[in-house]
């Protein structure tokens, strides 16, 4: 869904918009994305390298080794890692208890081996419900450093504790925080500042205050879609301002809110507000931007932000209430410390 008129103006702050050079530069090459498939980009991260010889995965062969081929014997490749033999040869996922085996010894873990139909996808003989204790045993005694070690996190797990962390690693990549798709690309900041621009067209603003005015023809068209997304540069931070229209329950609402462009830790440090009015009246709303690591969904779900009721929206908008005219002004600002009085006082970016 798409307003007829949309003006965005940023105030107060001496900037009309973000040039080219005023969002971070990428030294990696920029691919079109498929919308159903996830690719991660990173603006810093070194190339990661994945195991090779997939088809010939270590629970097709024994493991053998032979620290003395020297002289042109038959050569014998060193032991498999371990990593690599708790690897699934199916999906190549890290395999968890239970972990299945066939009788030839070829492993693979619980959830493909119901997609496999109880066959060993390396011999084709049944499965059955063999565990292989021995590998689950082995995996115990392991600690693993985490997957996004490339990308800053310098912790190392016991094997079975590292998933659980790199499930909320705070060095795990963000998802597109754009909301009228389902778009599955993933990446760190500065990339995604420039896939938004790029590729979804947002616009882009330098500044802490801001002034929107929105116009739709026909406000009883309502739909569970995204009407607006603006990114901000402000305080060195990139922060996601929505403002969208959706159902609740048999009324249609109207709803603002920001969220801020890294972890929550970091969110906890600033403060926004927004307001909306007509016909002298107003509604404010002050809160504490929402990290995009919480989904659109569930941030509009839990109604965190303005929320405006259709019969206020058009009140506000004057006239013969036939068309949507609403016009939200706020700001941004940060917390800051005081250290003589342990008290925080608010700091507008200039």
């Amino acid at each position: 869904m798409e307003f007829d008129s949309i003006e965005c103006v940023s105030y107060s702050d001496g900037g009309d918009g973000l040039e080219e050079d005023d969002i971070p530069q990428l030294h990696h090459h920029h691919h079109h994305h498929h919308p159903h498939v996830i690719r991660s980009h990173f603006s810093s991260s070194k190339t990661t390298t994945t195991h090779n010889n997939k088809n010939n995965n270590n629970n097709g062969s024994s493991i053998i080794c032979d620290g003395n081929n020297n002289n042109g014997g038959i050569g014998i490749h060193p032991a498999t890692s371990v990593h690599e033999l708790l690897e699934c040869p199916v999906c190549t996922n890290s395999m968890y208890p239970p972990i299945h085996q066939c009788h030839n010894g070829h492993t693979i873990c619980s959830t493909c081996k119901a997609r496999v139909h109880n066959r060993c996808p390396t011999c084709r003989q049944e499965l059955g419900d063999i565990r292989c204790l021995a590998l689950e045993k082995v995996a115990e005694s392991l600690e693993l450093p985490c997957k996004y070690g490339s990308l800053g996190c310098p912790e190392i797990f016991p094997y079975y504790s590292k998933l659980k962390h790199e499930a909320a690693c705070n060095f795990r990549p963000y998802n597109c925080p754009y909301a009228g798709s389902e778009c599955a690309v993933v990446g760190d900041i500065p990339y995604l500042v420039t896939h938004l621009r790029d590729d979804h067209k947002v616009d882009m603003h330098s500044g802490c205050t801001f002034n929107h005015r929105y116009v739709k023809s026909n406000p009883r068209e309502v739909e569970n879609a995204t009407w607006m997304l603006t990114v901000f540069n402000c305080f060195g931070q990139y922060f996601c301002l929505h403002f969208e229209a959706f159902q609740l329950g048999m009324a249609p609402v109207y709803m603002a809110f920001l969220r801020f462009m890294g972890d929550e830790t970091d969110a906890q440090n600033y403060t926004y507000s927004l307001e909306v009015g007509g016909n002298g009246r107003k509604l404010i709303w002050e809160g504490t931007p929402r990290s995009i690591r919480d989904s659109h969904r569930k941030v509009r779900d839990s109604h965190d932000g303005l929320v405006i009721q259709r019969n206020m929206a058009l009140f506000f908008s004057g006239g013969d209430r036939k068309e949507l005219k609403l016009r939200v002004t706020g700001r941004i600002w940060k917390e800051q410390q005081n250290s003589d009085e342990g008290a925080c006082i608010p700091s507008l970016c200039s």
